[in-house]
């Protein structure tokens, strides 16, 4: 299980993260909804150790991981696809999936994790030696992903996986998504296509202005009316 207890960030004077509590259970997909500012990505921050926390704990199956540094995290199995990708441009396709697996040494696992990526993304192998700042929106979405599988992890967090999609593509990234958590790895996912992220998610958390003001069941908070005011066009 990752849990989190009573997590405060602070960005110098501004209250990001107001006492947050949430876990997500092994095998599941869950999901953090919000607007915009409302303290999403600082959350998969915080818990990959890229934001300092102020108070409070993020426990990876009973060990206190708060604060450590974000390559010990993803050697406990904890990996993030960041929000705008966040490719290497000017190297290929390859070198940034390498890159993924710098905390691995065993080079059957990483020889099965590229594997493992081309068989879901086989748009990637078709470009393994193109730079990845050539690659269209959604190829470099499918690279970041990869490029987090690299690690073997066994919590995948996604930030904004859908973000400038064409709609058949982001069709194409939740079905994969899907078929990431089958193979046995559990998500935590950020998503401002609320409708989306809710049909696929076991679990939901609304966060605002730093705040869980909603959790429970994801098909549950789909049917809820607040959550669909505010972040489901009606």
């Amino acid at each position: 299980m990752l849990k989190i207890t009573d997590l405060n960030v602070f960005y110098g004077p501004i209250h990001a993260l107001k006492g947050i509590s949430m876990d997500v259970n092994d095998g599941e997909i869950v999901t953090l909804i919000g607007s915009n500012g409302a303290g999403k990505s600082t959350t998969l921050n915080s818990i990959t150790g890229l934001v300092r926390v102020q108070s409070g704990k993020v426990e990876l199956e009973g060990k206190d991981i708060t604060n450590m540094p974000s390559h010990k995290i993803v050697e406990l199995g904890i990996s993030l696809s960041p929000e705008g990708r966040e490719v290497f441009p000017g190297l290929s396709v390859e070198e940034n999936l390498r890159l993924g697996a710098y905390t691995r040494q065993d080079k059957g696992e990483i020889s099965a994790n590229f594997d493992r990526v081309y068989d879901l993304f086989p748009r990637l192998k078709e470009r393994i030696k193109q730079t990845a700042g050539t690659l269209s929106g959604g190829e470099q979405q499918m690279l970041a992903i990869g490029r987090a599988l690299m690690s073997s992890p066994k919590y995948l967090l996604l930030d904004e996986p859908s973000m400038g999609l064409a709609p058949n593509l982001v069709l194409m990234i939740f079905d994969l998504i899907v078929s990431i958590n089958k193979q046995g790895t559990t998500i935590l996912l950020i998503e401002q296509n609320a409708n989306m992220a809710l049909s696929i998610a076991n679990r939901a958390y609304v966060l605002e202005t730093g705040n869980i003001s909603l959790s429970g069941k994801a098909s549950d908070l789909a049917n809820d009316d607040r959550v669909r005011r505010a972040y489901l066009g009606g």
